[in-house]
């Protein structure tokens, strides 16, 4: 079976892509081109990008996008939609639907600590991507998820997010936060109020005080939190979900792509597509040499020129492929996909179009 085609029957058959990879890869774009496939297959498909910059928006020649998927008009049987990930608006949703009551929910949004971390804390804005596309896919009867995420590592913490928290409500740290809002554990010991007092003079008083309403005011929600999170592994490491990974023909985001692909294994989470872009073309079977060589015989004339420009792009062209023989190997049965380097950018579904063309080139 071709690249294309067994991409093809990926796209066709799973129910959420995650497009991983290092940075200026073109992960966006294939991310996008995936979608639209679905769209064109008759599936009710959707792209999420993780990264906070414009590239999807720009891609689909939107304006903008929001956290709230937007649908895009186009000829093809199913539907195509995008959205743009928001940490924090995905963070307040998620504290409503697991309050118990409007004032549980209204003490948490307004407590300064939340503020900050809902928006800045390290780990939040991977583990809140978990939270959207379980929503998306469950909730939201998407046929199809496509996921870009942001560059390599950044991924791998994506994946890892939801067991993160779990470990952590079950942590003796968070048990010690929650302490002073339980009957049981109000009367603190003096070591624990000696820590108290220590910590209050490095972060202030009003950040403790916020920190600890905050806690008191989130009490009663773990369980639905770890739920949540324990779901959201579950479905990343379904049948259903498969990864693909993006890179172009150079040295450093092959080398990114196989540690990747490395992290993915000791998850038990193989590739289920490698999509390579922007890659030379060959111009035939050729040798370099031969080309060269006749450039030389023919030198100062405009054919000898050609015949050496021909060699240089035929060696290019080599080069790159070798520098993806073991990647390729590395991934094997992924089917591993082409595509060229082209002249203009994607910024429409006119040329993103010509991307599918080339991803799915049997139609």
């Amino acid at each position: 079976m071709s690249g294309g085609a067994g991409l093809a029957e990926l796209v066709e058959g799973a129910g959420i892509l995650v497009c991983c990879g290092s940075g200026g890869v073109g992960k966006t774009t294939t991310a996008a081109a995936l979608a639209l496939r679905g769209a064109r297959l008759g599936r009710r498909a959707v792209v999420v990008t993780i990264d906070p910059a414009k590239r999807l928006a720009d891609t689909l020649g939107l304006g903008s996008l929001t956290n709230t998927p937007r649908r895009i008009d186009g000829d093809w049987d199913g539907e195509l939609w995008a959205m743009m990930l928001d940490t924090k608006s995905t963070f307040d949703d998620l504290v409503a639907k697991h309050s118990a009551d409007a004032e549980q929910a209204r003490r948490i949004l307004s407590n300064r600590f939340y503020r900050n971390i809902s928006s800045a804390l390290s780990g939040t804005q991977e583990y809140m991507a978990g939270e959207k596309l379980y929503e998306l896919h469950e909730e939201a009867d998407f046929d199809l998820v496509v996921v870009d995420t942001p560059p390599t590592r950044n991924a791998l913490d994506f994946i890892d997010a939801s067991r993160r928290l779990t470990n952590f409500l079950d942590h003796r740290l968070y048990r010690m936060l929650m302490s002073p809002t339980r009957a049981y554990l109000r009367a603190v010991n003096l070591a624990a109020q000696a820590f108290v007092r220590t910590v209050s003079k490095v972060v202030g008083g009003e950040v403790l005080d916020d920190a600890l309403a905050f806690f008191g005011a989130f009490e009663g929600m773990e369980e639905g939190f770890r739920d949540r999170a324990t779901r959201v592994q579950a479905l990343l490491v379904d049948p259903a979900t498969a990864f693909v990974l993006v890179a172009s023909p150079r040295t450093d985001t092959v080398a990114e792509a196989s540690f990747f692909a490395d992290k993915l294994a000791e998850s038990g989470i193989s590739v289920a597509a490698l999509i390579v872009n922007r890659l030379h073309p060959r111009f035939g079977k050729g040798r370099p040499e031969a080309d060269r060589a006749r450039g030389r015989t023919l030198a100062g004339s405009a054919l000898g020129s050609l015949f050496t420009n021909l060699g240089d792009l035929r060696a290019m062209a080599e080069a790159e492929e070798a520098t993806l023989v073991e990647l390729s190997a590395q991934v094997v049965p992924a089917p591993v996909v082409r595509v060229p380097l082209l002249v203009d950018d994607v910024h429409d579904l006119d040329t993103l179009a010509r991307i599918t063309g080339h991803l799915f080139p049997t139609g």
